[in-house]
Parts: C-alpha cells; sequence; structure tokens
C-alpha cells in the first residue's frame, strides 16, 4: 500500500513571494509535489486551461460542494468564488503525492482546522522585514498608495499569525528560502 502524500501549505502576506518560491521549489522533481488546483465560479481569462488553471464551475455546482463538505476552505472574492476541492487533494495524496497549496492567510487557517494531524506541514513565509517587503509592494508599481498602504496594514495583522504554522521560512533570497522547504518537506517524507 502506498503511503499517503503531504499537504503542504505555504501562505505568507501579499509580496512576500510565495509565487516566486514555490516556482523554484518546484524545478525539483524529487518531492513528488503536485500543485493544488482551485475551483472557481469566475470565468476563465484567456488561455486559461479548465483543470489546469483552475476547475472552472457554476455558482449552482459550487453550492452544491459547499453543501457536500467538499472544500478544505473557500472564499468569495471580487464577486466571484474560490475554494479547495477536498475531494480532489485527497485523490492525489492517497496516490501518494505530495499536495502543495500557495495559499493566502484566512484559507490556510481553515485548511489547518480541518485538516489537524493528518500530514499537514503548514510553512509561513516571512519577508527579510516588514520595510524590506514595502519595498518589494511599492516596486511592482501595479497600485495606488491607497492600496499599497492597506496591503501592508493587512500584511502587518496576517504576520501576527505566525505561531499558527509548523515552520517559518525568512524569504531574504529565493534560492536559498526554496532549499530551506525542500528540507523540510524531505524530512517530513
Amino acid at each position: 500500500m502506498k503511503k499517503r502524500g503531504l499537504l503542504i501549505i505555504l501562505s505568507g502576506p501579499s509580496g512576500v513571494g510565495k509565487g516566486t518560491v514555490r516556482k523554484k521549489l518546484f524545478e525539483n522533481n524529487d518531492l513528488n509535489l503536485v500543485y493544488s488546483i482551485s475551483m472557481t465560479t469566475r470565468a476563465p481569462r484567456n488561455g486559461e486551461v479548465n483543470g489546469v488553471d483552475y476547475f472552472f464551475v457554476s455558482e449552482k455546482e459550487f453550492q452544491k460542494n459547499i453543501n457536500r463538505n467538499n472544500f478544505l476552505e473557500f472564499c468569495f472574492f471580487v464577486g466571484n468564488c474560490y475554494g479547495t476541492p477536498k475531494s480532489v487533494v485527497d485523490k492525489w495524496r492517497d496516490e501518494g503525492k505530495n499536495v502543495f497549496l500557495e495559499i493566502e492567510i484566512n484559507g490556510a487557517s481553515q485548511v489547518m482546522e480541518k485538516t489537524k494531524g493528518d500530514g499537514v506541514v503548514a510553512i509561513f513565509l516571512m519577508p527579510p522585514s516588514f520595510e524590506e517587503l514595502r519595498e518589494r509592494i511599492v516596486n511592482r508599481r501595479s497600485e495606488s498608495e491607497e492600496v499599497v498602504n492597506r496591503r501592508l496594514a493587512k500584511a502587518k495583522s496576517e504576520m501576527d499569525k505566525v505561531s499558527e504554522y509548523d515552520y517559518t521560512v525568512v524569504n531574504d533570497d529565493v534560492e536559498r528560502a526554496a532549499a530551506e522547504i525542500h528540507k523540510i518537506i524531505s524530512e517530513r517524507l
């Protein structure tokens, strides 16, 4: 019988570099990682593929999944629903794959609450400093000063939740942070 795979949660404030670290981590195939695909009610964007980028479903189908308790977490954001389908995650884990969730703080809290003690590795990615986080968000040059300030206020409150996680990794260097996360996962296999 195959050993059940881990559920790996990578979370942290906006701008900390979760996506960049995840991409670096996925360059190495020895951890048998699969990236969790969310379900959403929003329409596919140009080039997005159902079952690859998201599972695109109707509001009625999304509600059925809520009623069946088939989400590890879900939320409503800008008029659309998003969630992590439990059935897909369980299928992959039962196949021995290690499922990787790159997820925001509230979603991570929901997942941790529902999966206590079930092969979960929760990692909080921290910026080297709050000033560095501010610089990263500002340097994106994609948002107004007001939005940047709201993101930073939210990040401050999110960083207060670091104690809820199993591990804290500082993203002062992408290569180093990815290597540290690789080591954490390897030791849990």
